[in-house]
């Protein structure tokens, strides 16, 4: 995938092919593009540039003869010259060798295609998770804002655990959810993922087995597979994570943590039952098998309130909970939470300090006053109430297109509907049809690489027209993957 904030200008004079060459050779004169790099191939350039493929056939034949660029059948077009090379005494670093030897893992090409796609404006979201634009809250921000410059101090790094007044107010908020949670235990991260890394980082070893459901919203991240650590799935039914497998899987993998996602899984929207959260922390406590309980989508509930959390239950410190704003107030924000034991939030916050010093002084500040000001839950309220209106919106749109050619189920909050394909597809080919016809898909091989059945679709970010519009064209296309 391929994303640049240049288009050829169809007014000037100079024509559109000379425009694009005079374009890569800025790329590669800047060194933006250096020698060996693997430039876009042709179909992503005309796709991006609005332009007839054989355009861009022509600036490229115009740069292979200059002998910048060189094409070959199976490994893509190159750059093989460029001014800097020819005046340097010595070649350009192999930067394409450097960016193979990060220890960090590249997110799914599927994943990085999305990440690059995803804030197109002519794209329909049919998978994309978070808050709408129009739940963006401008009120609440013009009301805490201006506030905030007699509040603060400075700008200066916070606490290692974050900002005091933020974190009494979320042990506030928790408190409410049933968690009892001192300041102290509490750790300010930005966002629920950087939680993860910290985990990853901070408390286990290389080679460690982390069990979680499957499929999961990690999997489709490299977070724990690029700190070492190996996944090992536990099966899902309607009321959550299915727990007899656990102590079995503990022994067979050597199991080191569990995650889990409780509260609207991402992907497959399941609520787990009250039972079995008692019932998986029961096992787990038997088991010795710390729990990673990521609760970043409690509050968006749609029809009642989901069951008590994991670690308002927990007696003994085997729950690290995880929680965000970014699911409700914006994921631009970058503030989550993570609450444990003081070991554990104590190791963690020394090991952020030595990432990024802290989250921004500002966004928690902000945090802290929609939570003690009392908007936060009256935003939550609207949220609610759009996100009800869209998820029916999904399901007429689903019963009017897809009705037999898939399957789905209601779910009773978070964003996501996961539809069951009655015909496995190929996911790469269905997700790239779709992104021609300027619908961005979330594929089920992403949570689990040999799924070729499933979609997690969001009804949280398309209005209810795209989501319409979007499930039509979505059908369709899946009508010509399956011939």
């Amino acid at each position: 995938m391929f994303l640049s904030d240049w288009k050829p200008n169809r007014a000037d004079p100079v024509p559109l092919y000379k425009q694009i060459a005079n374009f890569i050779r800025q790329k590669i004169s800047h060194g933006e593009w250096p020698l060996g790099s693997k430039i876009p191939t042709e179909r992503m350039l005309a796709r991006e540039f609005g332009v007839n493929r054989s355009t861009v056939v022509t600036a490229f034949a115009e740069l292979t003869a200059e002998g910048l660029i060189e094409g070959s059948s199976g490994s893509g077009t190159r750059v093989v010259n460029n001014t800097w090379t020819v005046m340097a005494a010595r070649s350009a670093p192999d930067w394409d060798a450097y960016t193979r030897a990060g220890a960090y893992r590249p997110s799914l090409p599927t994943v990085q295609d999305i990440n690059q796609t995803e804030n197109s404006p002519t794209i329909i979201r049919l998978g994309t998770a978070g808050p709408p634009p129009e739940l963006f809250p401008t009120d609440m921000l013009q009301s805490i804002l201006p506030k905030l410059p007699t509040m603060m101090k400075s700008l200066d790094y916070e606490d290692p655990k974050g900002l005091l007044y933020l974190r009494q107010q979320i042990s506030e908020y928790a408190k409410k959810r049933g968690i009892e949670a001192s300041p102290s235990s509490i750790l300010i991260v930005s966002g629920a993922l950087q939680a993860l890394q910290l985990i990853s980082m901070g408390l286990l070893k290389r080679g460690s087995v982390v069990l979680a459901e499957k499929p999961s919203y990690v999997q489709s991240l490299s977070v724990f597979q690029s700190a070492g650590m190996k996944m090992a799935g536990l099966p899902l039914d309607k009321d959550g994570l299915v727990t007899d497998a656990i102590p079995q899987q503990k022994r067979e993998q050597k199991a080191t943590i569990l995650y889990t996602i409780p509260c609207f899984h991402n992907p497959t929207g399941i609520l787990m039952s009250e039972e079995r959260r008692k019932q998986l922390l029961t096992i787990c406590e038997q088991e010795q098998l710390p729990i990673v309980e990521d609760d970043v989508y409690r509050d968006v509930w749609l029809d009642h309130k989901p069951p008590a959390p994991l670690k308002a239950m927990d007696k003994n410190g085997l729950v690290l909970y995880l929680g965000s704003m970014s699911k409700t107030l914006g994921p631009g924000l970058r503030i989550g939470w993570l609450i444990g034991p003081d070991p554990v939030v104590n190791r963690l916050a020394d090991l952020k300090m030595q990432l990024d010093y802290g989250s921004s002084s500002l966004s928690q500040w902000t945090v802290a006053e929609c939570l003690k000001s009392g908007l936060y839950e009256q935003h939550l309220q609207k949220t609610r109430e759009t996100l009800q209106k869209r998820r029916e919106a999904a399901l007429h749109a689903l019963e009017r297109h897809m009705t037999g050619m898939a399957s789905w189920s209601c779910p009773s909050g978070g964003f996501f509907i996961w539809l069951r394909l009655h015909r496995p597809v190929s996911m790469r080919a269905l997700f790239e049809k779709a992104l021609q016809q300027e619908v961005l898909l979330y594929p089920g091989n992403i949570y689990d690489r040999s799924d070729h059945h499933h979609i997690r679709l969001s009804y949280g970010n398309a209005s209810p027209a795209e989501l319409e519009e979007g499930i039509s064209r979505l059908s369709k296309i899946i009508q010509k993957c399956g011939r």
